[in-house]
């Protein structure tokens, strides 16, 4: 081989080494988006879903007139809304389990099926403990019940939300209640269970109310509900009165450490899902975990309202309803509550075909593809009707309702509907099947027949698509 030869082939195989070259095909997400509407259920306060294997979802929650449970079943989470509402057990007319019948919960349980409630007396409404109902039907929906009688703890005092949940083959119960030793409203408590009526040893009391976010109104931890996830457990709590003010907190533990033993957990110094006045979603709290019809997400279920300001004592007020939304994971393995979402639609997140762990995101007003968001609403989006109609779709920004992604001289951004012609052409796409996989989707401009939504050097342009490279770049998978 000539000299002139071996330079023009090493040349060459330098520039090939230099070209860009597109990152390998990605696997469709394991989580794929879900969607439901809200509010799921109107006037159904401290709600909770629980999927069983039998193919059902089984909804039970707190009712306005504090008298009775209430079980609904259906196949989908979405057909909880309009399914048949049946109550199962009403409360006494005198004597214990006579008044303010709160936070229902309902599990299965060595093939049975149990109901932890909380409730007061006739002679004394706050006398309030936590009591169990059994039921061995298929059905729990049409079969009878029995009553177990009060989970008795060493504090005879204000119990409530009584929850329970297995790791590592034991199970737990968790639940709050007042020490009368300190000057707090509830603090939360776990312990083994012999049975599922009946504490095993001495409990342990997991978290007190101390940061300024649990104690405007009222120095409350209550509502405890677990999720397992990467090994780890988390714990949510709901702090603060129960008007706008109340929150979610969040313990974490190693699976394998000692759950009983407070030195296992930690908790956060701020909250982790408040009230959001953009979306007009105030006060969400008592929320419980479920998961997606595919198996695949898990779902967060909570109650809130949709306005700020209430007359009087908000336990009287009849309008918490119960929402669910999609719960997200962090790079790091701790869950991601975001913000309580918008009425109507939920919204989705869009991750890039050919980078994977990159999602459209909005900074700064600019569209851009971005890893790790944990300002999780900032990559989250509404899919709905297309502002210029005629078949489209627009893309909402979840944390600024009324602003879309709209090109803009080729460039994306978010910005607020002016009402114009232009603006409405500008956000309106038809949503296609993934140009790269057909599994995914791709967006064509409604103004720009041709031209697609597509990242390139990171940020989002529309852009005519014709190399393979174009066409990975503009497509994306709902998540």
């Amino acid at each position: 081989m000539t000299k002139t030869r071996s330079l023009a082939l090493g040349a060459a195989v330098l520039a090939a080494l230099m070209l860009p070259v597109a990152p390998a095909q990605a696997a469709a997400p394991a989580s794929p988006a879900v969607s439901y509407n809200n509010t799921l259920i109107s006037q159904r306060a401290d709600g909770q879903i629980y999927k069983h294997t039998d193919g059902f979802y089984y909804f039970t929650a707190t009712a306005p007139e504090y008298d009775r449970i209430i079980l609904r079943r259906a196949t989908t989470i979405q057909g909880l809304a309009s399914a048949p509402e049946t109550v199962i057990w009403t409360k006494h007319a005198t004597g214990a389990m006579g008044a303010h019948i709160w936070a229902p919960e309902i599990h299965f349980i060595d093939g049975k099926w149990y109901v932890y409630f909380a409730a007061g007396s006739t002679t004394d409404i706050w006398k309030i403990r936590m009591y169990v109902l059994e039921s061995s039907a298929a059905n729990p929906v049409t079969g009878s019940w029995t009553e177990k009688g009060q989970i008795a703890t060493p504090m005879d005092s204000f119990a409530l939300d009584a929850t329970t949940f297995v790791v590592n083959g034991t199970r737990y119960l968790s639940w709050a209640q007042k020490d009368p030793a300190i000057a707090t409203n509830s603090n939360v408590y776990i312990a083994k269970l012999a049975n599922p009526w009946t504490i095993s040893g001495t409990p342990a009391r997991l978290t007190v109310p101390t940061y300024a976010w649990e104690t405007v109104g009222y120095k409350v931890n209550e509502g405890p509900a677990v999720i397992q996830h990467g090994g780890k457990v988390f714990m949510t709590f709901s702090a603060a009165a129960t008007d706008s003010n109340y929150c979610l907190g969040l313990l974490t533990a190693s699976a394998s450490s000692d759950l009983t033993n407070p030195a296992s957990w930690t908790k956060t110094a701020t909250p982790v899902f408040t009230s959001n006045a953009a979306t007009s979603q105030y006060g969400p709290g008592h929320n419980q975990f479920t998961t997606s019809e595919d198996g695949k997400s898990d779902i967060l279920v909570y109650h809130d309202r949709g306005y700020k300001d209430i007359t009087g004592d908000p336990l009287n007020d009849p309008n918490r309803r119960t929402r669910v939304q999609k719960l997200y994971w962090n790079a790091d393995g701790t869950p991601n509550f975001g913000i309580p979402v918008a009425d109507g639609a939920t919204p989705v997140r869009l991750s890039s075909y050919n980078y994977p762990d990159r999602f459209i995101r909005h900074w700064e007003y600019r569209a851009r593809l971005d890893a790790d968001v944990t300002n999780l609403a900032d990559s989250q989006f509404r899919t709905v009707p297309g502002l210029s109609g005629s078949g489209t779709v627009s893309l909402e920004s979840a944390n600024f309702p009324g602003y879309y992604l709209r090109s803009r001289n080729g460039d994306v951004w978010v910005e607020k509907n002016d009402g114009s012609t232009a603006f409405k052409d500008s956000a309106s796409f038809y949503q296609r099947a993934g140009l790269a996989d057909s599994a995914a989707v791709s967006y064509e401009a409604y103004s720009l027949p041709g031209q697609y939504l597509r990242h390139y050097n990171y940020l989002l342009q529309v852009q005519a698509v014709s190399t393979t490279v174009a066409k990975a770049d503009a497509t994306f998978y709902q998540q």
